[in-house]
C-alpha cells in the first residue's frame, strides 16, 4: 500500500484536485483492507495523518506570522514546524485549508468504518488466567485461540511503562513461540507446563489465555487487538 507521507497536503502542486484525488486512493486502499478484516498498520496510519492534519490546523495561529512559507519537515511530537521561505502567498494558504478541511472530513469517516470493526473484534475477546497469576504480571505468556478453536498460538509478552514530556503509558511487546493444537491432552494448563519445562526462563510467570470465535487475520487484526485488551486487564488488576 502507498502511504501518504507526514506532509502529503503542502508538498509539490498545492492544487486541491490533485490532492483530493491522492487522499482519495489512499482511503480506497485502506477501506480495502478493512473489507477484508484487516485493520493494523491500516487503522493506525490513517490515525497519524488525522492527527497530523489537526495539528496543522490547530496551531494555524502560530503559523500566520510565519507564513506563507513551503513546508519541509514535522516534529509532531512537539508540533514544531519547520520552513523554508518563499514568497508571500495568501492563496496558497487558503488552499491549504481548503484541502486540510476535505481531508479531515474523509479521514474521520475512514477512522470510523476502522473503529467500529476494531470494537466488535474487541468485544468478542475473552482475557482469563491460566492458573494462579504470580505479583508480578509484567511478563510473561499468552495463547490466543481464535475460532478455528484447536489451533493455540503462544506468545512470549513483557509490558513496559514509557514516560514522556505530557503522559505515562504502557506498551506490550510480544513474541511468537509456538503453537499447539488443543485437545483433550493439550489443555492450557498442559500447555503451561510444557513452556515451564521447555523455557525455563520464568519460575513461576502470568499466563493467559485470549479467546475469540472469530477467525479474522492474526497479525493485522486480532494480535494487535488482543494485546490491547491484555494491557488494560493487567493495568486494570495493579
Amino acid at each position: 500500500m502507498n502511504e501518504l507521507s507526514e506532509t502529503w497536503f503542502v508538498e509539490g502542486n498545492i492544487d486541491f484536485e490533485s490532492k483530493k484525488y491522492t487522499l482519495l486512493a489512499y482511503l480506497q486502499r485502506i477501506s480495502r483492507q478493512f473489507s477484508e478484516n484487516k485493520l493494523y498498520p491500516q487503522l493506525a496510519d490513517v490515525i497519524f495523518h488525522y492527527r497530523n492534519l489537526l495539528a496543522f490546523k490547530e496551531n494555524k495561529k502560530l503559523l500566520q506570522s510565519r507564513f506563507p512559507q513551503k513546508l519541509t519537515g514535522m516534529q509532531l511530537e512537539n508540533l514544531q514546524l519547520i520552513y523554508e521561505e518563499m514568497a508571500a502567498d495568501s492563496e496558497l494558504m487558503e488552499e491549504i485549508e481548503h484541502i486540510v478541511f476535505y481531508a479531515l472530513q474523509r479521514m474521520k469517516g475512514a477512522i470510523a468504518e476502522g473503529t467500529d470493526l476494531y470494537d466488535f473484534v474487541e468485544e468478542s475477546l475473552t482475557v482469563s488466567p491460566v492458573g494462579v497469576l504470580p505479583l508480578d504480571t509484567q511478563e510473561g505468556y499468552f495463547f490466543l485461540c481464535d475460532g478455528k478453536a484447536r489451533a493455540v498460538r503462544v506468545y512470549e509478552y513483557r509490558l513496559s511503562l514509557f514516560e514522556t514530556s505530557t503522559d505515562n503509558y504502557r506498551a506490550l511487546r510480544s513474541q511468537f513461540v509456538s503453537e499447539w493444537e488443543r485437545n483433550l491432552v493439550n489443555t492450557y494448563e498442559s500447555i503451561k507446563r510444557e513452556l515451564l519445562r521447555v523455557h525455563a526462563r520464568f519460575s513461576l510467570p502470568a499466563v493467559y489465555a485470549i479467546e475469540t470465535p472469530l477467525t479474522y487475520p492474526i497479525e493485522e487484526t486480532l494480535l494487535p487487538i488482543a494485546k490491547r485488551s491484555l494491557v488494560r486487564r493487567i493495568s486494570a488488576m495493579q
